[in-house]
């Protein structure tokens, strides 16, 4: 429905790696925005040109309707999370199907293989604006933390500062986009995030911080 939030989140079948190259992870970023349109998206060369030349293209109209308004999100080798809010009815639905079900396509065509590649349908979990609602930027853009410590759930972190270097500059999740660094991309709507979390850069940056340091 309208104005709802949603977790939707979707694994590698087996838990088998999904991203095995920058280009795969670079094809499913640029997908969470040409996707995220009640059109068919522009062939996929077409609108990297048009990203080249500074241009935003995502649909062959210009009756174009967002689905969602893409709150975060985080890729991880062999999962991925994205946190929605939906503009239109069903939009976190179609969305989910038009990401997962386009870059499954791009998978088999480029490696030359057939079938799924995710297990199962994705999980697309209402949220409602209560504790857990406020922790969920935090346990999304915190998933990267186990590539370099991975038991850090069950015994804390060890490095803290190390931790935190690397969450900044990990491309592949939108923590760096909303925390102010350059060079990151802009596919989420950073002012609504701030305004339904009530934060703001500096803000958020201190308070997952410290989520961090005192995660149990």
């Amino acid at each position: 429905m309208k104005g709802e939030i949603f977790h939707i989140l979707n694994r590698g079948i087996e838990k088998r790696e999904i991203f095995s190259s920058e280009k795969d992870y670079l094809r499913f970023i640029h997908n969470l925005f040409d996707f995220n349109s009640t059109q068919h998206a522009i062939p996929y060369p077409r609108r990297c040109n048009a990203r080249d030349s500074g241009h935003a293209m995502s649909t062959n109209s210009a009756n174009n309707e967002k689905l969602i308004d893409l709150l975060c999100w985080c890729l991880m080798p062999n999962h991925s999370h994205n946190l929605a809010q939906e503009v239109i009815d069903r939009g976190a639905s179609v969305f989910s199907k038009k990401i997962f079900g386009g870059y499954t396509k791009y998978v088999n065509e480029n490696y030359q293989r057939s079938g799924v590649l995710f297990q199962g349908r994705s999980k697309i979990i209402p949220i409602k604006k209560d504790s857990h609602f406020l922790r969920l930027p935090f346990y999304i853009m915190a998933n990267p933390v186990k590539l370099i410590e991975p038991d850090w759930k069950e015994k804390g972190i060890r490095n803290l500062n190390k931790v935190i270097i690397f969450l900044e500059n990990y491309r592949w999740s939108s923590l760096p986009y909303l925390i102010g660094k350059e060079n990151s991309f802009p596919f989420v709507n950073k002012s609504l995030f701030y305004e339904l979390f009530q934060t703001n850069e500096d803000k958020f940056k201190k308070d997952f911080i410290e989520w961090l340091k005192n995660y149990k």
